[in-house]
This record gives structure tokens, C-alpha cells and sequence, in this order.
């Protein structure tokens, strides 16, 4: 089926060759996402790195070598905001965004369409999701993530305005697609927005992101238990094997209990991230293409950890056929990506922070994301 899209100020009208995607159109129900038809479907995938660092990953190779051979089913574009990201040069942000969205619908998969800042700014955010909508709404391949990770802010005075106004200006164009909402301090503090979940919407979502070596199922996990308890619906869009930092050691049994806790709970989760980045959460040996992303000799151990978990569930892609190529991507990024921070920005907080080596840092709970 070709699906006429609009992209608004960068290349007029394109074709895309659309794959449905496994579960058709999303919704949410009670705590549950779920299918067309009604039942609960978890989506598994991958987060790509920030835009501005690693844009040789935001292309059509990419996502169809995480879906055929990662066995995902949803990719994550995280678009930098900050840091020399939309802020700084915002075509760029679009064309690479607008680039990834295209082959993911082109090959049937679901893709995340993160707004991945730590500063609320909702009047970009809004000009941005507008884009986005009015170019790619109609299709139910499409999520929004509109806020990646607020900091340690108010969720009822800060977090809630916000998120009103931006999801008001998506649901203004899109009615149905999944809408996803970041929590306080790295988007860890669900078991607060549970207090005060947003109304009058529907198929509304909220964040939680850990980070296996910082965040365990007996603190973090609990938060966790809790908002589900209380009834919000959640969604793991970032989640990492190592420290918050996106450095440090990995912590394989405190993985796996994640992940049990997230398939017993019938959530969804994406592992932060796929880049060649010099970090333990990196999925990619250093000096791997777009074209060896789905060869497993270039995958780290965290990679080989991810890639084995997602094998083992039951993601409802095919790649015996259908899905081709995506609709020409919009022009190449006119300028030099920013430069890679050496380190991750600002430390995310133990228990709240995650942080990566080119993202602010969390607290303990926080990542590198």
C-alpha cells in the first residue's frame, strides 16, 4: 500500500511503501498496551543515539537489520533537542527523524518518535510534533515520547502543564496514536504521576527508564510496581545493562530480573542504544556501519545480551518479504554532526540517574540517555 506523506518544508510530497505493523493500529487499555484486536502486545526494541552524535545510524540499513536479525519490532529515534540538536539546527533533526520514521514504516515495525531533552521547552516541542503529525499521523506505525527525561521538576506544576500543551497540539491533528510521557527525575518517579495522572486524553502512556548496574527491582522495580498498582500504564523507553553513566560494569542478574518483571507485567522496553560509542550500554563495537548493525560479530556484550533477549520473545515481524525501502530520506545533514562530548553531560542521580557518556547523567537512578 503506498501512503502519501507530507513533509513539510523539506522535500514536499513523498511515497512511502508501507508495511503494516505487527500489531496494527496501538491503544491503550487500563495498564496495558494493546493491539487492534484488542489484546495486550508488549513492543521490544532499540533506541538510536543522540542525532547529533552518531546520525550514520539513522537510516533505512538500520532499522531493517533491527528488525530481521535483532528480532525488534520498535526503534527509538532519540532526537537530541539540546547539546547542538534541534535547538541549534532543527532541519537537520527533522531530516534524520523524518529519514527513520520512513523506514520504519516501510518495513513494518513500530517507531518512537522521542523528543530527547532534560529542559521542558514546550513551545519547540509543540512546532516539532506538529511536523510530524500533520507529515506522518495518519499512520499507525507512529508513537510520540514528548518529553525523553525532565529533570528533578514538579510533575503537578511543571510536568503536567507541559505535557498538556503538547499532547493538546498532537491530538489537534493525530486522534490515535499513542501519546508516551516523561516522569520527574529521569523519568523514574512513575509511582508520582500515578498520584495524578493527566485526563481528558486517551492512549496515554508514562516513562520509566533504569539502568540495570544503578536501578534493581527491589528500589526502582518498586516505583514500578507501585504505578501499576495505582493503575497508570507505563512504558520502558530507555533502559540500559550497565551504570547509569551508560558506562561502568554490566549487571546481568539484575538485567534478567528486569526483564522478567517487564514480561510478568506485560510492558514494554527499549535498550539504550545502538551506537559504536566507547560505553558498556553501547550495542556496537567501535567502527561499525549502518551496513554491519544486524551482524553479530559487531555487537558488544551488551549488545549480545539484548540481541539474546529479544530473541527469545515472540515480536510479530516478518522479513520473508514486505517492507521495502523506504521513501528517498530527506537530504543528507547539510553540516558536520555536532562534535561527541567526551563524556556524558550532566550525571543523572543513583538512583534516579542515568546518564550516558554524551547525555546529562542521572543520579543513581539515572542513564546515560
Amino acid at each position: 500500500m503506498l501512503v502519501q506523506l507530507v513533509l513539510l518544508g523539506i522535500v514536499g510530497i513523498a511515497f512511502v511503501n508501507a508495511a503494516a505493523p505487527p500489531y496494527g493500529q496501538l491503544s491503550v487499555s487500563g495498564t496495558k498496551l494493546v493491539g487492534s484486536n484488542g489484546k495486550t502486545v508488549q513492543l521490544i526494541g532499540n533506541s538510536l543515539f543522540w542525532h547529533q552524535w552518531y546520525p550514520q545510524f539513522w537510516n533505512t540499513q538500520t532499522v531493517k537489520a533491527l528488525k530481521c536479525n535483532w528480532n525488534s519490532n520498535v526503534v527509538r529515534t532519540a532526537m537530541g533537542v539540546e547539546q547542538g540538536g534541534y535547538l541549534s539546527d532543527a532541519n537537520t533533526a527533522y531530516r534524520l527523524t523524518a529519514a527513520v520514521i520512513e523506514a520504519a514504516i516501510a518495513q513494518g515495525i513500530y517507531v518512537i518518535v522521542d523528543w530527547h531533552a532534560h529542559e521542558p521547552n514546550a513551545d519547540k516541542a509543540i512546532e516539532f510534533f506538529t511536523k510530524i503529525a500533520k507529515a506522518y499521523g495518519s499512520n499507525p506505525h507512529l508513537l510520540y515520547e514528548t518529553f525523553n527525561e525532565p529533570l528533578d521538576v514538579s510533575w503537578n506544576n511543571v510536568l503536567v502543564p507541559y505535557h498538556k500543551k503538547v499532547i493538546s497540539a498532537i491530538r489537534a491533528i493525530d486522534k490515535k496514536n499513542v501519546i508516551i510521557l516523561g516522569t520527574p527525575k529521569w523519568s523514574q518517579d512513575v509511582d508520582v504521576a500515578a498520584q495524578n495522572p493527566i485526563k481528558g486524553f486517551s492512549n496515554l502512556m508514562y516513562t520509566l527508564h533504569f539502568y540495570a548496574s544503578s536501578h534493581f527491582v527491589d528500589g526502582l522495580g518498586n516505583k514500578l510496581k507501585t504505578a501499576v498498582n495505582m493503575g497508570l500504564p507505563v512504558f520502558v523507553t530507555e533502559y540500559g545493562t550497565c551504570e547509569a553513566s551508560g558506562n561502568g560494569n554490566l549487571n546481568s542478574g539484575s538485567m534478567s530480573s528486569w526483564w522478567s518483571l517487564l514480561d510478568q507485567l506485560q510492558i514494554s522496553y527499549v535498550n539504550w542504544a545502538i551506537a559504536d560509542k566507547s560505553e558498556a550500554c553501547a550495542a556496537l563495537t567501535g567502527g561499525t556501519s549502518a551496513a554491519n548493525v544486524g551482524t553479530s560479530s559487531r555487537w558488544t556484550q551488551s549488545g549480545n545480551m539484548v540481541a539474546s533477549q529479544h530473541k527469545k520473545k515472540s515480536t510479530g515481524v516478518n522479513c520473508n518479504g514486505g517492507g521495502g525501502a523506504a521513501a528517498k530520506p530527506a537530504a543528507k545533514p547539510a553540516a558536520k554532526p555536532a562534535a561527541k562530548p567526551a563524556a556524558k553531560p550532566a550525571a543523572k542521580p543513583a538512583a534516579k540517574s542515568k546518564g550516558k557518556s554524551s547525555k546529562a547523567k542521572k543520579p543513581n537512578a539515572k542513564k546515560s540517555g
